[in-house]
C-alpha cells in the first residue's frame, strides 16, 4: 500500500479493492462508511477526494457507485487474476496428469489481456515438448487453460486419454467416432482416437512465453 496515503485511505482504498473483486462493481459511499467504520458520509467524501487527487481512483459525482481504481498516477489499473499453475503438459507425447487431482506449484498473477479478457477459473500448466511450435506454444511455456469440457472444432485443448491415464495439449477435431488430436508441428503426425477415450479437460485462453 503506498506510503502517502493516511491510515484512512489506505483502509478506503483497501475496502474498495476488495468490494470490486467481490462483487464486480464500486461500493456506494455508505458501503464505504460502513465497511471502514467511518463516522459520516462527508469523512469518506473527503478521503476520496484526497485519494482522487493523488492518482488512486476516479470518480464521475453525477453517477452512482463510479468509482474506478487508478495506479497511483492516474492510470487505469489492470485487474489481475490469481492463477495456479497445476504442473505439466505433453505438446509432443503424452504425459500423465489430471489438474483436478493436483494441488498447485505456484501461483501465478495474470492481467486480463492474457485471458482474452476472460475471467474465469483458469489453471496453467508447463509446456513439455515441440509439437505446438506453429501456433508459438514451444516447450517451458506457460499455457492457460479455462476448464472445459467441450470444445469445437479447431480449439487447442488439454485432452485427457482415457484408457492411458495421459494428457497432452493439441488442436481438437472429432470425425465421426474418433477424435483427431492435431499437433502444430509439420515434422509430427496426428493422433487418431475413438471418441469415448478422449476427454476434454481445458480450452487454450493464453500463453506466457519461456525466454
Amino acid at each position: 500500500m503506498a506510503s502517502d496515503l493516511s491510515e484512512k485511505q489506505q483502509s478506503i482504498l483497501r475496502f474498495l479493492e476488495e468490494f470490486i473483486a467481490e462483487h464486480d462493481y464500486p461500493p456506494s459511499i455508505r458501503d464505504i462508511q460502513s465497511g471502514c467504520d467511518i463516522s459520516s458520509t462527508s469523512v469518506v467524501d473527503y478521503n476520496l477526494k484526497r485519494l482522487e487527487e493523488k492518482g488512486y481512483i476516479r470518480r464521475d459525482r453525477e453517477v452512482s457507485r463510479a468509482i474506478e481504481l487508478l495506479n497511483g498516477q492516474g492510470e487505469r489499473r489492470r485487474r489481475t487474476l490469481q492463477v495456479p499453475v497445476l504442473g505439466k503438459i505433453a505438446a509432443g507425447l503424452p504425459l500423465p496428469v489430471y489438474p483436478d487431482t493436483m494441488a498447485p506449484l505456484e501461483v501465478i498473477d495474470l492481467t486480463e489481456d492474457m485471458t482474452s479478457g476472460r475471467t474465469g477459473n483458469f489453471y496453467a500448466l508447463r509446456v513439455q515438448g515441440t509439437s505446438m511450435i506453429d501456433a508459438l506454444i514451444n516447450d517451458g511455456d506457460l499455457v492457460i487453460l479455462e476448464p472445459r469440457e467441450t470444445a469445437d472444432p479447431g480449439d487447442v485443448v488439454a485432452a485427457w486419454i482415457v484408457d492411458r491415464e495421459e494428457t497432452t495439449l493439441k488442436k481438437y477435431y472429432p470425425e465421426g467416432k474418433q477424435v483427431r488430436l492435431q499437433p502444430m508441428n509439420a515434422t509430427m503426425d496426428p493422433i487418431y482416437e475413438d471418441a469415448t477415450n478422449v476427454r476434454v479437460q481445458g480450452r487454450l485462453v493464453g500463453t506466457i512465453r519461456s525466454f
